[in-house]
């Protein structure tokens, strides 16, 4: 049997939530639940949860989707106050259990559960002096290196060592922890991975990825954690803290509103939709093209093909059916194709579709494979012409900050000019939205292009192990 990738995109790391309480919850898995149900989509190999009593964590974790942590061994009446919890997507080579999180450890002033979203650029190098100091690592992501450098620097309190710790390591990082009865949220100094507040009418505290977690579980956006901001909340309150001393521009990533983040979702005061409909109208002002329908490739460029759409006036269709029981990777007999599972996924609506011009858009094109055969779909249900529109810019450099595309040498638009890549996918035109109308979709902030530049807003290491993010 064979791991088949259904999904030529890049994909997100992880995504975290917390809870704080002052008083034990008996719905305290419920809340869990709904929370890691509605992050699912940033992490489908594994998922853990870790709840404190006032007294004791008990952490759990599971390999596979939230559903089957739930469904198993959690004792349905598991109590607590204080939570947190993650799902998780690992690069090839670290899918085990003990990568899953959160990861819990024992110190000499009591217990300590983190949860981790990003990745390190310097793991490797704070790893290395940990070993020779003689630390030991069971697992292979950049969480064990944050609570193994906790270890080292926690002297009298947690919250210090904690501190020091988060001015250390270098990269992109949101973090949820949960120590000495203390619900804890911290964002890098750029702010590149999104971690968001959130409160309910019983003055519950929740920390998550995204908004959408906080309206899964009842609870209303208070405001995003702001970059190098540390959050601590206890039973008497939110203290806030700034820990960096200089001052760094805030650099988002763009690709949470290009792709990751769910639609309702807000991130830094910017609702995600509405960006992506806007990639949309944009790219249809630049890129006009006599067609008969527009074609969104479910679910991810749905959002921009009705953008595109509205603007150019020519009719939307769903033209393509999207087998939702078929998920990111999918177990094929040896001798299937890329081709013949995409066709699993994907089945077009001939009758839409026959004789028609078509205008085919995604949210990326990233190695070009799965664009080719959706070309190739649409073309075999009789389309006339088929017109590809990306609704992001060409792709042609790594991401060091928790997404796996580890190498140019996997990326189209770093081998390929766009006529090129426009004959490989066979394709009648192919456009892509420009970096200025991206920045424009995305109101004009700082935000982090570096899969588009290859200009990032931290230094990047020599040589970086994807196998150790999150």
């Amino acid at each position: 049997m064979n791991n088949i990738d259904m999904n030529d995109k890049p994909r997100e790391e992880c995504g975290v939530f917390g809870i704080y309480s002052k008083e034990i919850k008996k719905d305290i898995l419920k809340t869990l639940n709904y929370a890691l149900y509605a992050l699912q989509h940033r992490g489908q190999e594994s998922s853990g949860i870790t709840i404190s009593n006032y007294k004791h964590l008990f952490t759990y974790k599971s390999m596979g989707l939230v559903s089957d942590l739930f469904s198993s061994n959690i004792s349905k009446d598991t109590e607590g106050n204080i939570a947190i919890g993650h799902v998780r997507y690992s690069t090839t080579g670290a899918s085990k259990i003990e990568n899953a999180q959160p990861l819990e450890n024992l110190f000499r002033l009591g217990q300590i559960s983190i949860a981790h979203n990003g990745n390190l650029t310097n793991a490797e190098e704070l790893r290395y002096k940990l070993e020779e100091e003689g630390a030991t690592f069971n697992a292979t992501s950049d969480t064990e290196v944050i609570i193994k450098l906790i270890a080292r620097k926690t002297v009298n309190n947690f919250i210090e060592g904690i501190k020091e710790t988060i001015n250390i390591i270098k990269g992109a990082f949101a973090l949820v922890i949960v120590v000495d009865g203390k619900l804890i949220g911290i964002r890098d100094p750029h702010g590149i991975r999104p971690l968001c507040l959130g409160t309910n009418d019983k003055g519950d505290y929740f920390l998550a990825s995204e908004s959408c977690a906080l309206d899964a579980v009842g609870s209303k956006f208070i405001r995003d954690i702001e970059a190098g901001e540390m959050v601590i909340i206890d039973e008497e309150g939110v203290k806030s803290f700034k820990y960096i001393k200089e001052e760094v521009k805030h650099y988002p990533c763009a690709f949470e509103h290009i792709y990751f983040a769910r639609p309702e979702s807000n991130i830094d005061g910017i609702n995600v939709y509405n960006v992506r409909f806007q990639t949309g109208v944009l790219l249809a002002k630049k890129n006009k093209v006599d067609a008969d329908i527009v074609i969104g490739v479910q679910d991810s460029g749905t959002i921009a093909a009705l953008g595109f759409a509205t603007e150019s006036k020519i009719p939307y269709s769903i033209g393509l059916v999207k087998n939702r029981y078929i998920g990111r990777t999918f177990i094929m007999p040896e001798q299937s194709s890329r081709e013949e599972t995409v066709k699993l996924k994907f089945n077009p609506l001939k009758h839409l579709i026959d004789g028609k011009r078509v205008i085919l858009i995604d949210d990326s094109l990233v190695r070009g494979t799965t664009s080719k055969i959706l070309i190739d779909i649409v073309r075999r249900a009789g389309a006339k012409e088929v017109h590809f529109r990306s609704a992001s810019p060409v792709i042609n450099s790594p991401c060091y900050y928790g997404v796996d595309i580890s190498s140019k040498k996997e990326l189209i638009g770093a081998k390929l000019s766009v006529e090129e890549i426009r004959k490989e996918i066979n394709a009648d035109t192919l456009e892509y939205l420009t970096i200025e109308d991206m920045l424009e979709a995305l109101e004009n902030h700082n935000y982090c292009i570096g899969c588009f530049t290859g200009k990032y807003p931290t230094e990047i290491p020599n040589k970086l192990s994807v196998d150790k993010t999150c």
